[in-house]
């Protein structure tokens, strides 16, 4: 759990970064409508989550280094006894200061008449633009409002800063507490994928598995942090696949992509095993070969290498071994240059993660891989699809897809992989699917 002196802690290193001239405005995100009148379940906004702690929408965040009268101020809805009969509790102006830290706390309603008082004096406003156009004009709105009383001495903010380039360098950066959270949602997440290894079954449905995620999810307090992929023999091959409904058949690889997200910390997690329980032999060379790949790029989430390092170190390992299983012909140095391996192997193998699973943060600094530093969390995930028409390929290696994907946090020392609790290795996936089907 992240307590309230964390969240004030990060709020005050925002603040000495944008100095006594600057204001940063934050909104909650807005709640989007599923259908008609029904809406989706509210996700935070991660950025807001990430100053505030706080689950409500329709709430803005206003950090105002140096102010007298609080540097920390937070609009939010007001106590309604009759409406939180139908939602649920609110905080309220007194829980924004009493539970969750702030100096001071407004009605959301009164935020036109308060909010442009505190840009007076201000000459740069943080704050990303184009997320919300709705709150970008009332903003613009705000600002020129008080633009309008120059001429009376009032001095008004002229210039907006981008603020996701300081805030998200900041977030690149777990903490200790932060860590302990993406460790549970991790650890959720594995156990989801080991209670689908003991399900799984031929003739079952790919949304029969992914029912057995969620349960899990939900059985531990978490939530999915994406969509999962559930992908059977060929449907494996398809990056994003999103269907969720065939048939799974005996002899098919399944490829499960799916993550928990605990109190709005991601986990990411990516398993591809035997529905049958038994890998082929063209299956478990493919395997063994994205496995060392994997390993191989681990063992580079070390700090002081370059992010682009364990990509490297994962596609070397990968096209090698192309070239051994016959798959690719010629030197590994002439097939890395010609990228041949693309063929099989199209995308990245890692990325950030944190709060959003496809965190935050630049992966270049001026041009070039920033190195990876200790608090840094990466996915190491590589795959091979070998499609189901490839051409140039012999039939057996056809319509297997595989990829393993770990959370990995970058230490002073080796790196730490927190999802271990699921096995990738082919035997012990082998011995635990075989141990759920005996009576």
């Amino acid at each position: 759990m992240i307590d309230r002196k964390e969240f004030a802690r990060r709020r005050k290193q925002l603040m000495r970064i944008v100095g006594s001239d600057g204001i940063c405005i934050v909104p909650a995100a807005p709640e989007r409508v599923r259908n008609n009148d029904s809406h989706y379940p509210y996700r935070q906004d991660s950025d807001f989550h990430y100053l505030t702690g706080f689950a409500e929408p329709e709430a803005v965040l206003a950090l105002i280094p140096g102010r007298a009268h609080g540097e920390a101020i937070l609009f939010c809805r007001e106590r309604d006894p009759e409406r939180e009969a139908w939602d649920g509790a609110r905080a309220g102006q007194e829980g924004a200061v009493a539970e969750y830290g702030m100096d001071d706390a407004f009605p959301i309603a009164d935020i036109d008449e308060i909010l442009p008082g505190m840009l007076e004096g201000r000459s740069r406003v943080y704050y990303h633009f184009g997320r919300d156009t709705d709150f970008d004009v009332q903003l613009i709105g705000w600002v020129n409002r008080v633009r309008a009383r120059v001429k009376q001495g009032v001095r008004a903010p002229h210039e907006f800063v981008a603020l996701g380039h300081i805030l998200h360098d900041l977030r690149l950066y777990k903490t200790r507490n932060e860590l302990r959270v993406m460790r549970k949602a991790a650890q959720i997440a594995a156990g989801a994928h080991v209670r689908a290894m003991r399900t799984v079954r031929p003739g079952m449905n790919e949304h029969e598995v992914e029912a057995e995620l969620l349960h899990e999810f939900r059985r531990r307090g978490a939530v999915p942090s994406y969509e999962p992929i559930v992908g059977g023999g060929a449907n494996g091959c398809v990056l994003h696949y999103r269907a969720n409904n065939a048939s799974l058949r005996d002899g098919d690889l399944l490829l499960i992509d799916a993550g928990a997200e605990y109190q709005c910390y991601a986990s990411d997690i990516t398993r591809t095993f035997p529905v049958n329980g038994k890998f082929s032999p063209e299956q478990r060379a493919l395997y063994e070969l994205v496995l060392a790949a994997q390993r191989a790029g681990i063992d580079a989430v070390r700090p002081g290498k370059a992010f682009g390092a364990y990509h490297d170190a994962a596609v070397h390992t990968l096209t090698a071994g192309l070239i051994r299983l016959g798959l690719l012909k010629g030197s590994v140095a002439k097939n890395l240059r010609e990228q041949t391996y693309r063929k099989f192997y199209m995308h990245k193998t890692g990325h950030w993660l944190g709060l959003d699973v496809h965190d935050v943060g630049d992966y270049r600094v001026d041009g070039e891989f920033r190195e990876l530093e200790p608090g840094m969390v990466v996915t190491v995930e590589p795959g091979l699809y070998i499609a189901p028409d490839a051409k140039g390929v012999a039939a057996k290696w056809r319509g297997i897809g595989i990829r393993i994907e770990d959370d990995v946090v970058v230490t002073k020392a080796d790196p730490e992989v927190i999802t271990t609790a699921v096995p990738s290795d082919p035997d012990e996936i082998e011995a635990l699917m075989a141990s759920a089907q005996k009576p």
